[in-house]
């Protein structure tokens, strides 16, 4: 046993990492800070509501790692650039970035308003990439050849197919998350520091509880789902941690899909009136 935990710690341990996951104090962000804090990280996590944060940190005590709250208002420049100075001045060298924090907005097409575009695409495309840029320096010291400082940005099933309410901005700006991950794949690689994105299907959380926590709803999402559930926090943890550890260092540039087969689902129909004799 001793022998399969030191295999499996070279590869997904994080003891001695430095992350900022932002908008880690609940939802996606939260599954993924405890995966990173139970596998020996430092993290800061950053959203609005400072109390939310330091809740999220206090429930993470006795983890191998430990968690730092910081309030950040990430919807506007002033935001960003000083939350990257925060890190700045805690920290000489950044191991993780998780641009997390994002935002939805639901409404019929004929009621989708102006302002649902700029600013869901404010938080969910301009931010990151402005974050990410801002903390270059600190991921550039973090990073080498053979451990490459890791920056993950949280697109969307939706980003890829419109699945689901027509949250018309929302799809949008994480197929656009997507490309611009592509592109700084790109722009880092030279650096030392690798970009990836994952594209989740439905998890509960915050963002989606006006279906999660409607069983008849619910049910309704989940029959959407090839592999019949949604998601969990195990799942967002699994995948974080491959992308953040040892055994991710070779990936970059990849939208990885979290969804349970929603991204090659078989189109509903197209087999009715097909004879498979």
């Amino acid at each position: 046993m001793t022998m399969i935990n030191d295999f499996t710690g070279s590869l997904f341990g994080l003891e001695g990492k430095t992350a900022l996951v932002t908008g880690g104090a609940s939802g996606l962000g939260y599954m993924m800070t405890k995966a990173l804090v139970g596998a020996g990280a430092k993290v800061y996590i950053a959203s609005r509501k400072l109390d939310a944060c330091q809740q999220a940190a206090s429930s993470l005590a006795g983890l191998a790692g430990s968690c730092i709250p910081h309030a950040a208002d990430l919807s506007s420049e002033a935001g960003v650039v000083g939350l990257a100075k925060y890190i700045a001045a805690e920290e000489e060298a950044l191991n993780i970035l998780v641009n997390n924090s994002g935002r939805s907005w639901g409404a019929g097409f004929q009621k989708f308003p102006w302002k649902a575009w700029g600013e869901v695409m404010t938080l969910n495309v301009t931010a990151p990439f402005t974050l990410t840029r801002e903390l270059v320096p600190l991921l550039a010291a973090a990073g080498n050849t053979d451990d490459p400082a890791r920056v993950v940005n949280i697109g969307s099933i939706m980003g890829t197919q419109p699945h689901g309410f027509p949250a018309y901005s929302y799809s949008a700006s994480k197929a656009a998350i997507h490309h611009v991950t592509g592109f700084l794949s790109n722009e880092l690689a030279a650096r030392n520091i690798t970009v990836n994105a994952i594209a989740p299907g439905p998890f509960p959380s915050n963002m989606t509880a006006f279906f999660s926590e409607n069983d008849k709803i619910s049910a309704a999402v989940e029959r959407g789902v090839p592999l019949g559930r949604m998601g969990q926090p195990r799942d967002m943890a699994g995948l974080i941690l491959l992308l953040c550890g040892a055994g991710g260092a070779y990936m970059t540039g990849a939208i990885i899909p979290l969804d349970g087969g929603m991204i090659s689902a078989r189109t509903p129909g197209i087999e009715q009136g097909i004879d498979p004799a």
